[in-house]
């Protein structure tokens, strides 16, 4: 375990780093299982839930690109992974 802090304003700071924290990998981890949902329903070669649950991903990745738990190009980078496995799925059923 780390060292714990002595001043007040030390403690504080810690008090705020264990909230953020324990935000940020709760937010991270809604983005990967929805990420995953999205996933499973292309390999199921369900087109039409894999479009509806994409809107949740990259509304998801998009807020915590905005709060900056992660970077804008990671975000923008899942999007176009996971439309572009979409269209690739949908040409594939066509």
């Amino acid at each position: 375990m780390t060292e714990m802090p002595h001043s007040a304003s030390a403690k504080k700071r810690l008090r705020q780093n264990v909230r953020s924290r324990d935000r940020n990998r709760a937010v991270k981890s809604e983005m990967k299982t929805a990420i995953r949902k999205v996933l499973e329903a292309i390999s199921e070669k369900d087109v039409a839930a894999a479009k509806s649950l994409f809107n949740s991903v990259a509304k998801k990745a998009d807020r915590a690109a905005t709060s900056k738990m992660i970077h804008k190009n990671k975000a923008a980078r899942i999007k176009s992974r996971l439309s572009a496995r979409i269209v690739a799925a949908q040409s594939a059923t066509d």
